[in-house]
């Protein structure tokens, strides 16, 4: 086939004008093109209002390819590659399955890897399969309910599933096509598969990930759900099995620890159980929302109801800290993202459609071990469950603290929202959030905000409105681990976000497809010198 890149076309082309624009480009009749695969589409504003979309698309034409592209004679075409990535397969077995403890991305991807090698992996959920958690999600949102062992953090597909579904990542991997042709496969829309910002959406990622958990089952492997790991069982400083909160002792010599960046209960546990951990740094903050309506007359000049709803990413650096802008949901909603009782979280999240009234971000201060107010490997995580206690604290629930933006700047306390109503469930507080974030934070969100809405305008609006705390963008520590991926404690694979080596669904489920890989190859590595000798 046959490459060609940078084909722009108006928002409101037809189908039919894409195929003619690549027949012009190789200078071919359209007759002569016998299949046309898009392989990205982005959206070009930079001369608003005038936006474009522009496309990357693989041909399959009548004719000899390297003539074509001689006679063609242009830059923007090219023999398209032929790399895919085909997950390893090894002929022999292991005498014990290997345990995945967790089942967000990095371990859903993890298992389904091992899985289609025929290992037959045992998966450990603490939280609940993926509709009966939506049930308790939901009556957390419209009740305040909290459920500490299945909610937005905790069940199947992990924190990502309550999210927007961002499946871009500024990553370079082979694997990223493979990822996203599974999750079309388990029911996402095929522009996925192009789209320079692909995203899935909550309602549809809910089906998705008991697509996947199916395929696995499929495969031989086995998932249990509402079974927490609490404890290692070793010999000789080796993993030897996992304990559970029934009781239970799994014997196991294998297992990935996909346990996700909120699993404070079990980084405890790991501390006690001397793992190797360290402090790592992460970023806290607030979720801002806007109208929707107000990012798309920024982002594209005026409304057009052809293009996808605008999304933005903002960036401020000061001397002492950075503030940012990070998972945007466009036409999305800010949600109760609480795992702990007696604290408050935020997080963001949006459907498939993105047809919301209100734009939301993450506006996060990067904060470094240096300047944690607790010492030792979980001292971010301590500082993180003293500010969402402060949060709980200002109305004695799990109603958010809330504050618009303009009040927010002048050092006073908000009273009510203006044009931009909160979407949070079950409600915001109204306050000054100066109470709630540490002086730092608020002072480099202060800074940011004018310097931001100079870039976006529209983004530090009077009445856009500030719900806080986001403080669970990352993991605030990192599982220590070697060159073969394994821990202090040989046999346990620390993976994903959680262990400190990813940063959204992409990244963590390309980091568990490593960790299964290393784990596959090492097993043939050491059984074939086991049966030929070492040399």
């Amino acid at each position: 086939m046959i490459r060609l890149r940078d084909i722009a076309l108006p928002p409101e082309h037809s189908p039919g004008q894409l195929k003619a624009e690549a027949a012009k480009l190789l200078r071919l009749p359209e007759a002569r093109i016998k299949q046309l695969k898009i392989v990205r589409r982005s959206v070009d504003a930079r001369k608003k209002p005038e936006v474009k979309f522009i496309y990357t698309v693989d041909v399959a034409v009548e004719g000899s390819e390297t003539k074509i592209l001689k006679h063609c004679g242009s830059k923007r075409t090219a023999p398209a590659p032929g790399t895919a990535y085909v997950p390893p397969k090894p002929d022999a077995l292991p005498e014990q399955r290997p345990v995945v403890v967790g089942f967000g991305p990095a371990g859903m991807f993890a298992a389904l890897v091992l899985a289609l090698a025929g290992w037959k992996p045992l998966v450990l959920e603490r939280g609940e399969d993926a509709q009966t958690r939506h049930e308790k999600v939901e009556t957390f949102f419209a009740k305040g309910q909290l459920d500490p062992s299945s909610n937005v953090q905790f069940g199947e597909g992990g924190a990502g599933t309550f999210s927007d579904g961002k499946l871009n990542t500024g990553v370079n991997n082979p694997r990223i096509g493979w990822i996203l042709e599974q999750f079309v496969a388990a029911g996402a829309r095929e522009d996925i598969l192009y789209d320079a910002k692909p995203h899935v959406g909550t309602d549809v990622l809910l089906t998705v990930v008991q697509n996947i958990r199916k395929r696995i089952q499929s495969l031989g492997g086995e998932i249990r759900f509402r079974t927490q790991v609490t404890g290692l069982c070793t010999e000789k400083g080796r993993l030897t099995g996992l304990k559970t909160a029934a009781g239970e002792e799994i014997p196991c010599t294998t297992a990935i620890l996909a346990i996700g960046h909120s699993a404070r209960d079990t980084f405890e546990m790991l501390e006690a159980a001397g793992l190797a951990m360290e402090p790592k740094p992460f970023a806290m903050g607030v979720r801002i929302e806007q109208k929707q309506s107000a990012i798309n007359l920024s982002q594209y000049g005026r409304e057009n109801p052809a293009l996808p709803p605008a999304d933005y990413k903002l960036v401020e650096h000061f001397e002492d800290a950075t503030a940012y802008t990070f998972c945007m949901c466009p036409g999305g909603y800010v949600v109760a993202a609480a795992s702990e009782a007696g604290r408050v979280v935020t997080n963001g999240m949006s459907y498939a459609d993105r047809d919301g009234e209100n734009a939301n971000a993450a506006l996060l201060v990067t904060v470094n071990p240096t300047s944690f107010p607790y010492e030792g490997p979980l001292g971010g995580m301590r500082w993180q469950r003293e500010i969402e206690e402060a949060a709980y604290r200002v109305s004695g629930s799990y109603c958010a603290p809330a504050q618009r933006v303009e009040d927010f700047l002048a050092g006073r306390p908000s009273l009510g929202p203006g044009g931009v109503k909160p979407t949070y469930r079950p409600g915001v507080a109204w306050c000054d959030l100066h109470r709630v974030l540490p002086e730092t934070i608020a002072r480099t969100i202060a800074a940011a905000l004018p310097r931001m809405d100079g870039k976006l305008p529209g983004f530090a609006a009077p009445d856009a409105v500030l719900t806080a705390p986001e403080t669970r963008s990352s993991s605030p520590v990192r599982l220590n681990r070697d060159e073969s991926r394994q821990s202090s404690i040989p046999g346990l694979y620390p993976a994903g976000e959680g262990a400190g080596y990813a940063g959204g669904i992409m990244s963590a489920a390309i980091d568990g497809i490593l960790t299964a890989e290393a784990i596959l190859y090492g097993y043939l590595t050491r059984n074939f010198y086991s049966q030929n000798g070492s040399f």
